[in-house]
C-alpha cells in the first residue's frame, strides 16, 4: 500500500438502512395524504398533483411508486389492511388458527381484529364503489379488490373445515362467502357510519354473527342437579340459540 495514498473511506452499513427507512416514511407521507384528500374532497376532485404537493413530493415519484390514482387507492387498502400493529393482521390471524384450537375463541378472535382493520379499510372500500360507476380503472379495481377479500376469507373457511368446525353440509366456498357478506364496507357503513353502532359492539355482532351461521351449536353441558334436586341439561346462556 502507498504511504502516500489516503486511505478508503469504508461505506457507511447505515447508509442502506437510513435510505429505506426514508423511502418508507415518504411512502407512508404519500399514502397518509392521499387517504386523506380522497376522503376529504372525493376520488375525481383529488388530483396527483394536490396530493403530491400535500406529501412534499415530486409528482413523478408518485407516478413512479403507484402508478397514479388507483394504484394509490390498491395500495392505501393493502395498508389498511396489515393493521396497526407491528405484526401485520392477516400474520395475526394466521397465528391465532395454529395456536387455538376453539373455534369460537377464533372466530371472536377475526371479530376483535375488524374493530382494527375495518375504519382503515371500509371507507376507502366505499370511496372506490363511488367512483366505480363513473371510472372504469375504479371498477375494476372494485372487482379485484373484492375478489381479494373472498379469496382471504375463502382461506379462513378452508382453515376451519380442516378442522371439522363448520356445522354439517356447509361447504367451504359457502361458509368463505358468508364471512365475505360479514366482512363487507356495506355492513360497516349501515351499522357503524349510519347508526353510530361503537367498534366493540360492532365487532361482537361480526363474531356473533360468523358463529352462529358458521359452527353447529353447542352441545348441552352434562346433566347437573340444582339446589332443589331437578336436572339442569341448560347450556350457557349466550350459546342457548346461536343465532341470536
Amino acid at each position: 500500500m502507498d504511504p502516500n495514498s489516503s486511505p478508503v473511506k469504508p461505506k457507511r452499513r447505515y447508509d442502506s438502512v437510513r435510505r429505506r427507512e426514508q423511502a418508507r416514511q415518504t411512502r407512508e407521507a404519500i399514502l397518509d395524504t392521499a387517504r386523506r384528500l380522497f376522503l376529504t374532497d372525493g376520488f375525481a376532485p383529488t388530483t396527483i398533483a394536490a396530493i403530491a404537493q400535500e406529501a412534499h413530493v415530486s409528482v413523478d415519484t408518485i407516478y413512479k411508486s403507484f402508478g397514479g390514482k388507483a394504484g394509490l387507492v390498491r395500495a392505501i387498502c393493502h395498508h389498511g389492511l396489515a393493521g396497526d400493529q407491528p405484526v401485520p393482521a392477516e400474520a395475526r390471524s394466521d397465528a391465532l388458527q395454529a395456536s387455538e384450537h376453539d373455534p369460537r375463541a377464533i372466530i371472536r378472535g377475526w371479530g376483535k381484529l375488524t374493530t382494527e382493520i375495518a375504519p382503515r379499510v371500509a371507507p376507502i372500500l366505499l370511496l372506490v364503489r363511488t367512483a366505480a360507476g363513473a371510472d372504469p380503472e375504479m371498477a375494476d379495481l372494485q372487482s379485484e379488490l373484492n375478489a381479494q377479500r373472498l379469496e382471504r376469507m375463502t382461506r379462513n373457511a378452508r382453515h376451519l373445515a380442516a378442522a371439522n368446525h363448520l356445522r354439517e353440509n356447509l361447504t367451504p366456498k359457502l361458509a368463505g362467502e358468508i364471512m365475505w357478506t360479514y366482512s363487507s364496507p356495506e355492513l360497516y357503513e349501515l351499522l357503524v357510519l349510519t347508526r353510530g353502532w361503537p367498534l366493540q359492539r360492532y365487532g361482537a355482532f361480526i363474531a356473533d354473527a360468523m358463529i352462529a351461521q358458521l359452527l353447529p351449536p353447542e352441545t348441552a353441558s352434562p346433566t347437573a342437579t340444582s339446589a332443589d334436586g331437578r336436572s339442569d341439561t341448560s347450556t350457557h346462556p349466550r350459546e342457548r340459540n346461536p343465532r341470536r
